[in-house]
């Protein structure tokens, strides 16, 4: 395996520019995931790593060796992709074996032991007889990671390979990249555009908007300690409340719907500031509670609700137990989990360090 470093990678389609100084370290065996909405660039990354695209500037490595304008083949990388990519009239055994046949020194002997090797771990020896046709979406998907495996490459590239799946099939299949991954000890680069895949997949995981990293960090850092506003809303689900307040220098946070003033320490508070706070975060009070909503809404998901509840001008959602959930029209006190709250700047979006005691 390997590590991949990525050095100010730029990408210009003529005065466009995609992707933006990125700059970003994939460690030896470590499972990295290029998170964030369609056209923000995470592909287009995944892509110049794997040298299908041109880097218009920067440096790209693997394991310490400038690989930048080598093209594919010379890089040993094996890329798996959205849409599999299979001969359609070849056998899953020779889909498996036409690259090693045709770009590698190994004998068929050795090219046969691969394949039966990468079945076995993969569960598909019973369907190397088959064609494209006579397999299922989650077959022909481990019929391409196998192709991937017989290579053994020293990173392993993965361009959105569960979004073709049905729901439950993808869950599924998550669980057998995060065994293989363990298994085997893969270097990965994985692209998605779904926060479950990001957050239960990845070792770390880099976030992008408009072809820029908004951070980089392990799963949990980057839901309780988001960088940004972007970041807040995008991880999470349902996401982030971001509610407008007003501040002081003190730290002391007010809003119309506060019954008082929110205590919180941060040094050089600007005046406009967003306290956000997840589902998870907040409570129905018995008593008066430290802020004042009317709830809009509730939905049901099995052993809890999410309620919406109107604050002032803002909504947010309220993660409870359905015994717990009132009836929308209700008047309800509401807490904060202060312990996790986080402000950030209205004007740039960026999180403000808090003094946690």
């Amino acid at each position: 395996m390997a590590t991949v470093t990525l050095r100010d990678i730029c990408k210009s389609y003529g005065k466009s520019e995609t992707v933006t100084n990125v700059n970003l370290t994939v460690e030896d065996r470590e499972f990295m995931v290029l998170v964030g909405p369609s056209g923000c660039g995470k592909s287009t990354t995944l892509r110049m790593i794997a040298g299908l695209e041109e880097i218009t500037s920067g440096q790209l490595l693997i394991d310490g060796v400038d690989v930048t304008d080598l093209p594919p083949q010379r890089r040993d990388i094996a890329m798996v992709f959205q849409s599999y990519a299979l001969y359609p009239h070849m056998t899953a055994y020779h889909n498996m074996a036409f690259g090693l046949l045709k770009t590698s020194k190994l004998t068929k002997t050795q090219v046969d032991a691969r394949i039966r090797e990468a079945a076995e771990i993969l569960n598909i020896t019973d369907l190397l007889g088959r064609r494209p046709k006579e397999l299922s979406g989650g077959e022909r998907q481990r019929v391409a990671i196998g192709r991937a495996l017989v290579r053994q490459p020293k990173v392993f590239l993965f361009d959105e390979p569960l979004s073709n799946l049905d729901a439950k099939l993808r869950n599924h299949m998550r669980g057998e990249l995060k065994r293989l991954h363990r298994d085997l000890g893969l270097s990965i680069i994985y692209v998605t555009h779904d926060q479950i895949e990001a957050m239960t997949l990845g070792t770390r995981v880099a976030m992008m908007s408009k072809g820029r990293l908004q951070q980089v960090d392990r799963p949990m850092d980057i839901y309780l300690n988001p960088a940004n506003t972007f970041v807040a809303g995008f991880i999470g689900s349902p996401e982030m409340a971001l509610i407008a307040c007003r501040s002081d220098q003190r730290g002391t946070i007010r809003h119309n719907a506060f019954r008082s003033a929110v205590e919180l320490k941060a040094d050089n508070l600007p005046n406009d500031v967003l306290f956000g706070v997840r589902p998870e975060e907040v409570s129905f009070s018995r008593t008066a509670g430290m802020a004042q909503g009317k709830v809009e809404q509730s939905e049901l998901i099995g052993a809890e609700a999410l309620v919406q509840v109107r604050l002032g001008d803002e909504l947010m959602m309220v993660r409870c137990q359905v015994s717990d959930a009132p009836q929308p029209g209700s008047d309800v006190g509401l807490d904060f989990d202060l312990s996790r709250a986080r402000l950030f700047h209205a004007g740039t979006g960026q999180a403000i360090n808090l003094v946690r005691e």
